[in-house]
């Protein structure tokens, strides 16, 4: 591939980023959008992590990148051209079998709210993580505004390692506003994050890859029990609605409870168990205070049986209740919102 090739690639995927940030960005409160862009123009500039940002340098970006925006709201993602031949910007797997002798890889997939991401980066390469394939991403070339550290996408997973380690510089920024005592913190506290910024993140990045894997394994489990189009079917009809929140909880718990908290409990390394806890959103909280009981228990007598045992209820719980959201769903897919919403209420764990 010549340097033109791999530039006017690089600009197809950005282009298409751009289309979905478009429908997208004004998905997110005020506060997180903002500061979503401030690391995106970090991104974007190149800049290391803890480089202090120009308030007219960024504000002077944002207000172009809007006006770029209101340009695409209505435009089609493109397909993308590889040597000669032509491809749909979501046919992840055979875009990368293209791209893979070049040390490039890709992904395109749906998120939450079914918006579209895309990246293009270079490929550090693949490996087995049990049943399944993880292709890993290093340095990104292309991105939207969220860049998810990984998606299953098919029988495969795709690991965005830079991603992570924003995400993780992210949590850490914005804990380091009051430093409050809490799961993040205990998990900050591990890491050198004071004396040596590159250093932690990259240590702290190789870890969390790992719980990030066991996830991404939980949801492919969780796909083969409840069926990935019946699902999928799911969440387009509860799209922009509190149930749709609700519904990608529920399955996060499942995921995780087949897969991640046993794991990470049994191998009871603190330093990953505290960021799961603290990565929580606060609607997996209000939907599992057992588990969020079972990690106090933990922090105060150091005995991982009791998240053994949430995880355990939590696996065939989650389970049934995502049986009967998509059985709901299938009776009348025009009022499930509604009703799914109230079962999930009424079946906190």
């Amino acid at each position: 591939m010549t340097p033109e090739n791999r530039h006017a690639l690089t600009r197809a995927v950005q282009h298409n980023c751009h289309i979905s940030d478009a429908r997208h960005g004004g998905d997110y409160s005020l506060c997180v959008y903002l500061m979503k862009m401030r690391e995106y123009y970090r991104w974007e500039q190149g800049l290391p992590y803890g480089a202090s940002l120009g308030k007219d340098q960024v504000g002077h970006w944002l207000a172009q990148r809007e006006q770029l925006w209101e340009t695409l709201e209505d435009a089609e993602f493109a397909p993308l051209t590889i040597g000669d031949e032509v491809f749909d910007p979501f046919d992840s797997e055979a875009i990368n079998q293209r791209l893979a002798p070049y040390g490039l890889a890709y992904g395109g997939g749906l998120g939450h709210g079914a918006k579209p991401h895309f990246v293009l980066g270079d490929l550090e390469g693949t490996r087995r993580h049990g049943n399944y394939r993880v292709l890993i991403i290093a340095r990104e070339h292309a991105r939207d505004l969220t860049a998810p550290p990984a998606m299953t996408l098919g029988s495969g997973i795709t690991l965005r390692r830079e991603s992570l380690r924003r995400l993780l510089w992210e949590k850490l920024e914005t804990w380091r506003w009051s430093r409050p005592d809490n799961a993040l913190g205990r998990a900050f506290a591990y890491y050198p994050f004071d004396q040596d910024l590159a250093g932690a993140l990259e240590a702290m990045t190789e870890r969390e890859v790992q719980a990030v894997l066991l996830h991404e394994e939980g949801e492919y489990q969780a796909g083969q029990l409840l069926g990935d189009e019946a699902w999928g079917r799911l969440l387009l009809d509860l799209v922009q609605t509190p149930a749709e929140i609700m519904a990608r909880a529920v399955r996060d718990h499942l995921a995780d409870c087949l897969s991640t908290l046993p794991t990470l409990a049994r191998q009871d390394e603190a330093p990953p168990l505290h960021f799961y806890l603290g990565n929580l959103t606060a609607m997996r909280k209000e939907l599992f205070p057992g588990l969020v009981q079972a990690y106090e228990d933990w922090v105060r007598d150091g005995d991982t049986d009791a998240i053994l045992r949430v995880a355990a209820r939590g696996a065939h719980h989650w389970q049934q209740l995502a049986r009967e959201m998509l059985a709901l769903h299938a009776r009348d897919a025009e009022a499930a919102a509604g009703s799914i919403r109230q079962l999930v209420l009424a079946n906190r764990l």
